[in-house]
């Protein structure tokens, strides 16, 4: 198929065998890419030109089979099945041929018109493996290309086989992959029927294998893609019948097909394999085997998992203390000059008070407090990502969730909400299970947001660190216990989930854990402020300017002779002194809402009776503030646990009702941290107060 003059062709491959970085370095586009599974959860398009045609590339989502269990194999088979393709590219790793081996065959099952590309050759060079293009090409019957997409080398003859298979006039015929006897006969009984319906809209082999395997939502797709549903077809579905009932007296049933299907291929991808690569040992591979002893060591790996995460909280805290003063109060100068100009227009002061005072000033307080430390933390996580760390931390807590009833993926999940609860909520995807999916979309709030580390550090700064030399450790230091306190209350709240309202038995899984790579440090500083900085800062910037202005009529309208947010305040006083704290601070929680970066500010202008949100000098002035309004250490703490556990973000919300589909779901994520929040400060209050 072509689009706009040119042939459409789909990049197909395992997670993290470079499918993406191949994608970019033919089209010139610049997707984000990851060095851990999962990463890519839709599917991108871009242009490649080649001897003087446009070829439209397709970056499906990186998938281990076309078995359809996740929505990454969903969306690649749909595509795949959908006819839209002239051809497809089946990307494998050349450092583990045999993995990608086995999903190039099902490609070439669903569309022969492939080319096999094997990335990574200079990865699997330094770990002494030498790929027989040739051999390999010979044995599977299809083009095989060798490339190294990072330093994009060999693009040009993959383009060159590309070509050659989509403008061939018949596709090649590869050998088939031979299945038990059994299945072969059955399939055999079927092909005449199948090749006389289908006209080629599909591979009859193939269709032949999904019938006798049952996949009903499969199978219902392609009934309305076709117009015509083969099981209720008058010839076939006898036909269908009596195969099915042959494939179960050879042992052969529902359940034991699929297995023996996955075998046949892998036995296949394995053979093809050992034809292609030869191996000896290098200093890289041992190198690699070195570092993994310790990294994923019991003891050793989570002592070092420590120190980088509180290295790089301390190198953040450190190093956003100035840029975000010095950004906030250029936002706010910048404001009274806009406001000034709008006053020389004629404008109203309500008009005034609405966009400057509200909607300005809350913009700047985000900006400002939250710019500095998501550029300075996102590429030190990109960083990590590149370098193929992440999967090892996943491992190291692969147990602690296997206890929770929980996946292991969920601990790359839980990493992602470090930077945003919601990229979190979207990355569970990567998780097959939907039980389990369900359990880490409900949990990842659990840990700190970006948005919520700029009140963590100023509150820790303030009232727990200290002052002398050694305040910036310390306070790194608890910063990262109250992170890992996060991290002790996912676990907990999905062992919980897992024994109540979402019972079941933990699925097994394997984590991939990827050659370390050297990270391109320009790229990743551009791609995470580009991807991650710049996109978390604009999604917060859009709810911050209108919760401004509803901000400032909350605190600007009377009603009885006292603001909205004063009778807020007094409503809610007896609950919040309950939990260690105020009516003030737990209505800056409420009306925090829309962004975890409002809550601070919003208790300073309550505070201070203003009416609207002022800019202290500097973190002592807003020390002085908040101890003037009966501040102590004990507030701190229980401000330090409910700014960790409470409810999500707006836009948190917003991103765990799509993907749950569900109001009871959303209610639950927002009912759960809340519940611990509450529980927590309490219990802590009551502490205090006891031993006064």
């Amino acid at each position: 198929m072509k689009e706009g003059g040119g042939p459409v062709v789909a990049l197909a491959g395992n997670p993290n065998v470079g499918k993406s970085t191949l994608f970019n370095a033919l089209t010139g586009l610049r997707q984000h890419t990851g060095n851990w599974a999962g990463k890519t959860v839709e599917a991108a398009v871009g242009r490649c030109r080649h001897g003087g045609l446009d070829y439209t590339l397709v970056d499906l989502p990186g998938t281990c089979s076309l078995l359809a269990q996740t929505a990454e194999e969903r969306a690649a088979r749909t595509f795949l099945c959908s006819g839209a393709s002239a051809g497809a590219v089946a990307v494998c790793d050349a450092t583990c041929l045999e993995r990608g081996l086995d999903l190039a065959l099902q490609v070439l099952e669903l569309q022969p018109r492939t080319v096999v590309c094997v990335n990574l050759l200079d990865e699997g060079a330094r770990k002494g493996l030498r790929v027989d293009l040739e051999a390999l090409s010979r044995a599977m019957g299809v083009p095989v290309a060798g490339t190294s997409a990072g330093r994009e080398e060999g693009l040009e003859e993959l383009m060159a086989r590309v070509a050659e298979v989509v403008e061939r006039p018949e596709p090649p015929a590869p050998p088939e992959v031979r299945y038990p006897p059994a299945v072969e006969f059955a399939v055999a009984s079927l092909l005449p029927l199948l090749r006389e319906k289908l006209a080629g809209r599909l591979p009859a082999r193939w269709l032949a294998l999904r019938l006798l395997e049952g996949d009903g939502e499969l199978l219902d797709g392609l009934a309305s893609s076709l117009a015509w549903d083969p099981r209720t077809d008058g010839a076939l579905a006898p036909a269908l019948a009596k195969a099915r009932g042959e494939l179960a007296r050879s042992g052969l049933g529902p359940e034991a097909l699929g297995p023996a299907l996955a075998a046949g291929r892998r036995e296949r991808a394995e053979a093809l394999a050992g034809l292609a690569v030869q191996a000896e040992e290098t200093a890289k591979a041992d190198r690699d085997r070195r570092l993994d002893r310790v990294l994923t060591h019991r003891i050793a790996g989570p002592l070092l998992l420590l120190l980088l995460l509180a290295g790089a909280l301390w190198i953040t805290i450190q190093g956003a203390n100035w840029p975000s003063a010095w950004l906030s109060a250029g936002l706010f100068r910048l404001g009274d000059r806009l406001g000034e100009a709008l006053l020389a227009l004629g404008a109203p002061p309500w008009l005034y008070g609405i966009l400057i005072e509200g909607a300005w000033r809350v913009l700047a307080w985000v900006v400002g407090v939250m710019l500095p430390p998501m550029a300075i933390f996102f590429p030190l996580f990109t960083l990590l990502e590149d370098l193929g760390y992440l999967p090892r931390a996943a491992f190291l807590l692969d147990h602690a969730f296997q206890g929770a009833k929980a996946c292991g993926k969920q601990a790359l999940t839980m990493c992602m909400g470090l930077g945003c609860n919601a990229a979190g909520v979207t990355g569970c995807r990567i998780i097959d299970s939907p039980r389990e999916r369900l359990i880490a979309v409900l949990t990842n709030s659990l840990v700190p947001c970006n948005g919520r580390f700029p009140a963590l550090i100023a509150l820790i700064a303030l009232f727990l660190a200290g002052a002398g030399p050694w305040a910036g450790a310390r306070g790194a230091a608890l910063l990262t216990g109250t992170v890992l306190l996060g991290v002790g209350g996912t676990l907990l709240a999905s062992r919980l989930l897992s024994a109540t309202v979402l019972r079941g038995v933990p699925s097994a899984f394997t984590l991939e854990l990827p050659a370390y790579r050297l990270p391109q440090v320009g790229k990743v500083v551009v791609r995470s402020l580009l991807d991650r900085t710049l996109f978390v800062l604009g999604r917060a910037v859009a709810v911050a300017a209108p919760a401004g202005a509803v901000i400032w009529l909350c605190a600007n309208v009377t009603v009885g002779g006292a603001t909205l947010l004063s009778h807020l305040t007094a409503l809610l006083d007896p609950l919040g002194r309950l939990m260690g704290m105020d009516g003030v601070l737990l209505a800056a929680f409420v009306l925090g809402f829309p962004a975890n970066e409002l809550v601070l500010p919003l208790a300073l202008m309550a505070y201070c009776s203003a009416g609207v949100l002022r800019d202290p000098a500097d973190l002592a002035a807003l020390g002085e503030v908040l101890r003037a309004n009966g501040w102590t250490e004990v507030t701190a703490v229980c401000a330090v646990l409910f700014t960790l556990f409470h409810w999500p973000c707006s836009t948190t919300c917003l991103t765990i009702a799509r993907e749950t589909r569900s109001v009871k779901w959303t209610l639950l994520s927002i009912a759960l941290p809340t519940a611990m929040g509450m529980g927590l400060c309490i219990c802590v209050a009551a502490a205090a107060r006891l031993f006064q």
